[in-house]
């Protein structure tokens, strides 16, 4: 089995050390991953310059770009054959809720799936991040991709897994969580009297709803949460087919689409 396995917190993460351990017994373990912090990138792809893989040591590459270049520069220009999972992590910290939209750790999933490669997303929901606080987190990553090399995935869908700060009691499917949210920018003068903002400053909460990858977390569990490529809110179609918009006419318009002047 060969398992590209990528983060957003960059090559020298210990999530991202800890995980490949963990991986190990499971078959061959190529790193493409970003040579520096790339967090909150979401599916952001490089196209307006050149991308760099220097490999720092056997079946371990850095890439100066961002987890989603490392996933398709692995799968289409490093690797000589197609990965059966990718794997990206353990982030440094959960992805939870509405967090998850914002994250390169789940984008870099996402794009594999994009590619036709299983994938899953592995986060630890911890303050703390040494070397040793990932056990758990790698025990459960390499059980859940044993899993899926086994059985496969529904088409179009990955895995977004968080594992709680301490040994886990169990591991919950859950649905993705909400956020609750608070003013999250703090703007400042610097020594010159020019204002600056700070984004992400805001209190960090969620609705602790039942059945919800934040809910799981909270009680010592592993949350695995099944996402899909279809963005599409079938539970609206109903609504909006009663809409009848038709063209704007403004003044000034005519047949031409030309103004009258």
């Amino acid at each position: 089995m060969l398992i590209l396995v990528t983060n957003d917190d960059g090559i020298h993460s210990p999530g991202l050390q800890v995980l490949c351990e963990a991986l190990q017994p499971l078959g061959r373990v190529v790193v493409v991953a970003p040579d520096r912090e790339r967090s909150a990138i979401s599916h952001a792809l490089t196209l307006h310059s050149p991308l760099r893989a220097v490999e720092h040591a056997n079946d371990w590459w850095a890439v100066d770009g961002t987890p989603t270049d490392c996933v398709n520069l692995g799968i289409h220009g490093l690797l000589k054959q197609a990965p059966d999972l990718v794997v990206s992590g353990i982030n440094l910290g959960a992805n939870l809720g509405d967090d998850l939209t914002y994250s390169g750790t789940v984008a870099a999933a996402m794009e594999a799936t994009l590619m036709g490669v299983p994938a899953l997303a592995v986060s630890l929901a911890a303050e703390r991040f040494l070397h040793e606080d990932f056990f758990w987190g790698g025990r459960w990553a390499a059980s859940i991709a044993a899993y899926v090399l086994k059985h496969g995935l529904p088409a179009d869908t990955f895995l977004n897994v968080n594992i709680p700060a301490k040994q886990p009691l169990g591991l919950r499917l859950t649905r993705q969580g909400k956020r609750r949210y608070a003013d999250a920018v703090v703007q400042n003068l610097d020594p010159r009297g020019r204002a600056y903002y700070w984004i992400g400053a805001g209190e960090l909460s969620f609705h602790d709803l039942d059945g919800t990858d934040v809910h799981a977390v909270h009680r010592g569990l592993v949350s695995m949460t099944p996402l899909h490529l279809d963005l599409t809110n079938y539970a609206a179609f109903e609504r909006l087919r009663g809409w009848n918009i038709d063209i704007c006419e403004t003044a000034g318009d005519d047949a031409s689409g030309e103004g009258a002047g």
